[in-house]
């Protein structure tokens, strides 16, 4: 039977979206997360891994976690949230540590404490009625997060849809309306503390604007702080999820990786003047003359200001390049991955040559590893 809102309305072979649903959902969370830069994100019924994998490139987030219920899946699709050979050439500049657990959404265990936020995307519609009656309890009451996203079908759409049945997916127990996943989420936010805004995905066609979104989406905020207290008492219970697999990002934070994205930065640039040195027409004369060849600069507007001017320059003695500390320090990234000179002395020392006084990087004007 198709709805009194959409009586009017030729229903389309197949309803399309561009993006896809799930791209849009997808797209929901990650701009959310671009905009509050949690920490700690789960993802429960994760499934494929395919938000994990997305939200894993976003700097701001240093733990995250996904729940399944189908262990099968997680081993499956594990694969996408290892590193590769690029996470080890250019780190992280915070650390990032991703966790995938076998269990139920419906089981206290304590190692979904402490979150910023909780996806739980197209999940809560399929669960069992037992299950749902323990839900707001488990996300709200005992994880608590600062934020939980919570989408599910908005059975007001489904007429639009041609061919099928009552629910969606046949794993579906049940597809609410707005009023009552609106009541539900008004009710469980209530009891917990946290307010709740709605909001959906997926445009209807013209003349059926009335059904709503296709997603409805309730994103609960939380009002009341968690006492330690109560952090304490639920830490004490015992763990009922099993882990499937934790994968570490290399990370700036860990010295030897610093060390190594330090050095490759500060032999790029030094390579750099070098080439522009060996282009320049002080070149011409003769270098083994034994006096100081200054580094000359390309030409450029002199009417603007070079706040580089006073910046020690490199220099050549001989066949000998040399990079005053100070200059390598002026580099942006440099700077930003040192933060002072004696930082970066210190982190480049076991991979350069110095000059006599410390002062420079010296690297020969004729090198065969170039």
């Amino acid at each position: 039977m198709v709805d009194s809102d959409v009586q009017g309305v030729q229903v389309k072979e197949n309803i399309k979206f561009t993006p896809s649903l799930s791209e849009q959902r997808h797209k929901f969370v990650l701009d959310f997360v671009r905009k509050h830069k949690p920490q700690k994100v789960a993802d429960l019924g994760c499934a494929n891994c395919k938000l994990l994998w997305r939200l894993k490139y976003h700097e701001s987030i240093e733990v995250l976690a996904g729940l399944d219920i189908d262990e099968n899946i997680l081993t499956r699709n594990i694969y996408r949230l290892h590193t590769g050979a690029g996470d080890y050439l250019d780190p992280r500049e915070r650390p990032l540590t991703i966790t995938l657990y076998h269990g139920s959404v419906v089981e206290k265990d304590p190692c979904l404490l402490g979150f910023d936020l909780i996806t739980c995307i197209e999940l809560i519609e399929h669960l069992e009625a037992k299950e749902l009656s323990q839900f707001p309890e488990v996300i709200f009451g005992f994880f608590s997060p600062t934020t939980v996203i919570i989408s599910t079908p908005n059975s007001e759409f489904n007429p639009l849809f041609s061919g099928k049945t009552l629910f969606r997916h046949p794993d579906h127990k049940f597809e609410w309306d707005r009023t009552q996943f609106q009541s539900w989420a008004l009710d469980a936010a209530r009891h917990y503390g946290y307010s709740v805004e709605f909001t959906g995905l997926g445009d209807p066609p013209p003349g059926a604007e009335a059904v709503g979104f296709c997603t409805q989406i309730g994103v609960f905020v939380k009002t009341i702080p968690n006492t330690i207290e109560s952090l304490h008492n639920e830490k004490t219970i015992e763990c009922t999820h099993t882990t499937v697999g934790t994968v570490i990002y290399p990370s700036l934070k860990e010295e030897k990786y610093l060390r190594k994205a330090v050095s490759n930065e500060v032999f790029s640039q030094i390579l750099k003047m070098k080439r522009v040195l060996l282009e320049s027409p002080k070149m011409k004369n003769d270098s083994n003359s034994g006096d100081e060849l200054e580094f000359v600069k390309p030409k450029c507007d002199e009417s603007k200001n070079d706040p580089t001017e006073e910046i020690p320059k490199p220099f050549c003695i001989e066949n000998a390049f040399y990079v005053p500390l100070e200059r390598l320090f002026s580099f942006p990234k440099i700077k930003h991955l040192c933060g002072d000179l004696e930082t970066l002395k210190m982190l480049i020392a076991d991979e350069v040559t110095l000059s006599s006084d410390g002062s420079s990087v010296m690297i020969h004007i004729v090198d065969e590893e170039d």
